[in-house]
């Protein structure tokens, strides 16, 4: 790609990074207070403390989460497939990267990771793909699928039976790479792994795009029987966290849905 279109894309994709920011508990909530400050507006303060509460409790984030996991029931390794290849999303390591010997930095989402792993090895699949996960402000040397090729090996996955797609910044990159990988290829249809509360719109996504999948939902984090406690109600970090991911998948699924995707 010329210098120019590059760095077109990457603005786009920072655009795209950025904006639902200030549809999200924390920039809503900074976006308020800032108003307060200027336009001394009492119930802005009162809105936004009401907005942060509401999103750091537990019981709104197993709310939006489990509204996203309840779409996609989860599926034994010995029951997927058979198929020519399986896809699974990045999204799984963060902090810093370490060479050859270290221990990989996983994020929250490893179990991508290992479905694929697992898919490959019980036979289910011929091919192993990851994808090409780049984000340029980022300064990642190699793209993500890189480091999930050479943990899959460690594990035993033959290395020539791993591919990994062309650069791509989002999950629309990622569908239409896998578009084009699938027709280089002739395949007819693919497992797609990633997390439950991801599906949704990864689905839509790749249905748009024409790739032919079969759902493999992974990363469950939501337990339907357990019962609400006192401590759903109490804020937390780690639930505003969750409010804000589940926000994203919901607005990312309703941008889809109105531009025709």
């Amino acid at each position: 790609m010329p210098t120019g279109g590059r760095r077109y894309a990457g603005g786009m994709l920072f655009l795209n990074k950025l904006l639902p920011i200030f549809l999200l508990p924390a920039g809503l909530t900074t976006v308020l207070l800032l108003w307060a400050l200027v336009r001394r507006k009492r119930w802005a303060v009162a809105a936004a403390l009401a907005v942060l509460y509401v999103s750091s409790t537990q019981f709104a984030s197993r709310q939006l989460l489990g509204w996203l996991e309840s779409h996609y029931a989860p599926v034994r390794v010995d029951e997927a497939g058979p198929v020519e290849a399986v896809v699974v999303l990045g999204g799984i390591f963060g902090g810093p990267r370490f060479p050859e010997g270290y221990v990989p930095n996983v994020a929250d989402s490893s179990e991508r990771l290992e479905a694929g792993i697992q898919l490959q090895l019980h036979h289910r699949v011929q091919w192993l793909v990851f994808t090409g996960g780049r984000i340029p402000w980022e300064g990642r040397e190699v793209v993500e699928g890189e480091d999930s090729r050479r943990v899959a090996i460690s594990r035993g996955v033959p290395a020539d039976k791993i591919l990994i797609t062309r650069e791509v910044g989002n999950t629309w990159d990622e569908a239409r790479a896998l578009h084009d990988l699938m027709r280089q290829r002739g395949w007819k249809q693919v497992l797609l792994v990633t997390s439950v509360w991801h599906m949704p719109r990864s689905a839509r996504l790749f249905q748009a795009a024409g790739v032919a999948f079969s759902p493999f939902p992974v990363d469950y984090r939501i337990d339907p029987k357990r019962p609400l406690t006192l401590l759903d109600f109490l804020p937390n970090g780690a639930a505003l966290m969750e409010t804000e991911m589940a926000l994203r998948e919901c607005y990312g699924y309703a941008w889809y849905a109105l531009t025709g995707r």
